[in-house]
């Protein structure tokens, strides 16, 4: 066997059951107890976020079709059990479904007729009771033999035989799929029954698949279309499916997905590719080169060992008894194989190399190269391992590839629905013993559901009096700003422009043509600029950023009197570390509006590009490029009567495989009377946590900034408090909603009582990551992408049984096909409307400053996610903490300590910026 380094690390026992969501709590507003074939619920149904008070009118009907497919409801009870299989370790999914497999198959096969079903966890369901004895329990002995595995590892880490695993089995319910039908019909609370049972038929539709394909959570994936993007990575097309309860009936949603996966062959191969991607051939690294001596540097090492650690690997030498099986490989040796040393039982010392030259009979091809270290610290050198196919890679994609996996990803919506309904050959329901030993039939014959959408009228939007055409309505989600100047133009006094790229590149002449037709921009959509001369400057792009800015400011003053007030910075390609310098500069250190652009950009660019810029600008220094119309009927956000605060929050996690990095928060929040301006407050928290810690701080600050403005900038003598609150959360999943009233209402109320007022509170939850896809059914109906236009709205037909919730498409097509957006009411003190809350959030959708087309979720969340994903800003550049994917905290202890050091490094926002839209 080969040579191991002894190791102290732990490893946790199995995976918790999934339980259920905390009893719901009534909310404030009810629905009427009427049929659930109407879509409404009974008075008696207990839910966690409002009970759907009715359904939306407005807007034009259109005809569209879903990725859904209508499924049966299953036949029998379904018999629940609780799967243990004790180790020292928590096994992988893969190798618990084969251990299962094998245990119904050939072990046990007369308990297990017909077969259960698994989700490679806890929990097994059956369409029979099986006989376990009296006690509903029995423990069976397993080992895997015979090579049917998927890629697990069945063998002795010694090669003394076939590993028995112990597997218990316990029964836990019998689930009646009569609460289900109650469920869906509007008559039953979405309890822990409910949820066991959707769990239970999820898991049935999964498994066939699941046993064939490699899988990642709800999807899985073949090898049917794939494209190679380099890296050592290969994209493979999948297929997403989940049961969704809808009013009435049961849906199973199917779509596309994609899976990023190692390229499999040698692993030395894969790991050249991966190294030496975007490198130029006179730098590459040779095979001999993978190791510490020459070649690869420790920062090369750690990059390397991120990427592949976790992978599995076979063997390609003839030793341990000839094993096949795969093992994971855990992380790279911090030296070469013949540098790395192992005590044999004789007391002698032996080099890892030096073993395996005695086991193979002749010495490593590259002795010094590097070992993956696998099971309890076995080393085996990169050479002797090979890579299997259908891997997927876990990890964050190479941010240079992030192209790559959205032109595989991007599908236009015929194709998307084609796709769709190709993939359920794949899925095989019909075929599918499991789907049929439940009971179950999915209606695939007859293609994607229909529903009866509407597409919202969109509001009107209001520029500057002084605009040719001051009040336009959006078409297709999209306008122009000719003859438009802004609501709220901004004043520039004195300016800089500091260059980064070389003067060969970009020239005195070349700048001279930026800052004139920048000027030009401004002049048509109404910015004053003082000083159309400003400073200009070139600034070695390797110097310290902070001190060449702050040189550039007092120039500005010495010669003009007044630093300036805005510093325009042109980049080059790939100069991402300048940007995050130059934002720390000014948003945090200085106070400062800084705006950057691209040389390759804004070198002879077309007036349309500086009109986009000129967005950016204006917000940044103070000013409001659009509202929305007052008299289009959208009054919520300008009724002077009802003050209204509109806020979005966000919460980013580190990428995987990031441990140690902390998680950050954003609120923001409106603070004009038009809900047009909005400021903002992040914060830095433990990592992955998903609730915002700091929220009761942070809307304290937001709601402190709104009654400032309105009492200091509106000249406001009464109203200055809100009346009513729109909080929109964005990211939270289903299982989290009750954790956010708990949690987030509880902070946001606490905040109004510590300032005295008493605004009228409603959440609404805004999700993006779901799979539900419109198509339109007559062409006439479809915009110039081929998607549903934008302002399509659904709030029957496919939506919760009970909750109040829709979906919204509320931008125009450009790419692909449009993702709607899905909005759930969790809380409202407000007495809303359906067409009230969905006219309004329409609206806001029309509100971002950064662009003159409609968004895809409204302005203030996407605002929250810009303000989480610059976080890293408030981090000085020159200090200790690295944001790079090449560093890792992989030490559970140190990735704890780590997080006060977040903290403490985390710079607050320049009181300059805390009235400003820096983030835009």
């Amino acid at each position: 066997m080969p040579p191991r380094v002894t190791s102290s690390a732990g490893r946790g026992r199995g995976a918790p059951h999934r339980g259920g969501p905390p009893g719901g709590a009534t909310s404030i507003r009810g629905g009427a107890g009427v049929s659930g074939a109407s879509g409404l619920q009974g008075n008696h149904v207990v839910t966690v976020g409002v009970k759907r008070p009715s359904f939306g009118t407005s807007g034009q009907p259109i005809a569209v079709a879903a990725n859904f497919f209508e499924v049966s409801l299953p036949q029998g009870n379904i018999h629940h059990y609780d799967v243990i299989t004790p180790s020292e370790k928590t096994l992988p999914a893969r190798l618990n479904m084969d251990l299962v497999e094998h245990l119904q198959t050939v072990h046990a096969p007369e308990v297990f007729t017909p077969r259960a079903v698994y989700d490679g966890r806890k929990n097994m369901f059956a369409p029979r009771e099986l006989p376990l004895g009296q006690e509903g329990s029995r423990e069976f002995s397993v080992s895997l033999t015979g090579g049917t595995t998927h890629g697990s590892s069945s063998e002795a880490p010694t090669g003394r035989g076939p590993k028995v695993y112990k597997i218990r089995l316990t029964k836990v319910n019998t689930i009646n799929p009569e609460v289900l039908e109650r469920f869906i019909a509007g008559q039953q609370s979405h309890d822990n029954t409910v949820l066991t049972a959707l769990t239970a038929l999820n898991v049935v539709i999964r498994m066939e698949p699941v046993m064939k394909y490699p899988f990642n959570v709800r999807s899985f994936f073949t090898d049917r279309e794939t494209k190679d993007i380099g890296a050592g990575l290969v994209l493979w097309r999948g297929y997403f499916q989940s049961i969704r309860p809808a009013i009435s009936k049961l849906l199973v949603n199917v779509d596309i997905s994609t899976g990023t996966m190692y390229k499999p062959g040698a692993l030395l191969n894969l790991c050249l590719e991966y190294l030496n991607h975007g490198k130029h051939p006179s730098q590459m690294i040779q095979p001999q080169h993978i190791n510490m001596r020459e070649g690869l540097g420790e920062r090369d090492r750690i990059k390397l060992q991120r990427f592949i650690s976790g992978i599995r690997i076979q063997t390609t030498y003839a030793g341990e008894h000839g094993r096949k099986t795969p093992r994971v490989l855990k992380k790279l040796s911090s030296a070469g194989a013949s540098d790395l040393t192992f005590a044999l039982r004789d007391g002698n010392q032996l080099t890892v190399a030096n073993y395996f030259r005695q086991l193979l009979n002749r010495p490593l091809k590259f002795p010094g190269g590097l070992c993956a270290e696998v099971g309890q610290g076995a080393l085996i050198p990169l050479e002797l391992c090979t890579v299997p196919p259908g891997q997927i890679m876990r990890k964050q994609v190479p941010p240079e590839k992030t192209k790559d996996v959205l032109e595989f990803a991007t599908k236009r919506p015929a194709d998307r629905l084609a796709s769709i309904s190709n993939g359920l050959s794949v899925l095989s329901y019909g075929q599918s013993d499991y789907v049929r030993q439940f009971g179950m039939v999915v209606e695939d014959t007859a293609g994607p559901i229909k529903l009866n959408a509407r597409v919202l009228r969109p509001p009107n939007l209001k520029y500057g009096t002084n605009s040719r055409q001051p009040t336009i309505t959006p078409r297709e989600g999209a306008w122009n700003m000719v003859d438009k100047r802004f609501h709220r133009p901004s004043v520039i006094d004195k300016w800089a422009v500091v260059i980064y790229e070389r003067q060969t590149r970009f020239n005195e002449q070349a700048a001279r043509d930026m800052v004139r037709d920048l000027v030009k921009s401004c002049q048509d959509v109404g910015i004053q600029v003082h000083d159309q001369n400003p400073i200009i400057q070139w600034q070695n792009a390797q110097g310290h950023v902070a001190d060449q800015l702050r040189r550039v400011g007092q120039l500005c003053r010495q010669q003009k009197g007044k630093p300036p007030q805005l510093i325009v910075v042109i980049l080059p390609d790939g100069g991402n570390d300048i940007y995050t310098a130059v934002k720390h500069f000014g948003d945090i250190t200085v106070g400062v509006a800084t705006q950057c652009m691209k040389s390759s950009r804004c070198y002879r660019a077309k007036p349309q590009y500086f009109a986009n810029i000129c967005l950016k600008m204006n917000v940044k220094l103070g000013g409001i490029n659009t509202i929305s119309d007052p008299q289009s009927g959208i009054t919520t956000l300008s009724d002077p009567r009802s003050p209204t605060i509109v806020m979005g929050a966000d919460v980013i996690h580190p990428p995987p495989g990031s441990d140690g990095r902390p998680s950050f928060t954003a609120l923001v929040g409106s603070v004009d009377s038009d809900s047009a301006k909005y400021v903002a407050t992040s914060r830095v928290q433990a990592s992955r946590v998903e609730l915002i810690e700091d929220l009761q701080d942070m809307a304290k600050h937001i709601l402190v900034k709104y009654m400032q403005y309105r009492q200091v900038v509106e000249k406001k003598t009464t109203g200055i408090a809100p009346t009513r609150l729109y909080f929109y959360r964005d990211g939270v999943s289903e299982g989290q909603f009750q954790q956010v009233l708990d949690s987030e209402l509880k902070a946001l109320k606490e905040a109004c009582r510590e300032l005295k007022i008493q605004p009228k509170i409603t959440i609404i939850i805004v999700a993006k990551r779901h799979h539900t896809r419109f198509f339109p059914t007559n062409p006439k109906d479809a915009d110039r992408s081929g998607n549903c236009p934008a302002g399509t709205v659904v709030d029957q037909d496919i939506v919760h049984p009970a909750e109040w919730d829709w979906y919204l498409l509320s931008h125009g097509g450009l790419l692909g096909t449009s993702r709607p957006a899905h909005y759930n009411v969790l809380y409202d003190e407000n007495n809303s409307t359906p067409d009230g809350l969905q006219t309004l959030s329409f609206a806001l959708c029309h509100l971002y400053a950064r662009s003159t087309r409609s968004v895809s979720i409204p302005a203030p969340v996407y605002y929250a996610d810009i303000v989480c994903s610059r976080a890293k800003n408030h981090y000085d550049p020159q200090g200790s903490l690295d944001f790079s994917d090449t560093v890792t905290q992989t030490d559970s202890n140190q990735a704890q300590g780590m997080l006060e050091t977040y903290k403490q490094n985390f710079r607050p926002l320049h009181p300059n910026m805390e009235r400003l839209m820096y983030f835009s």
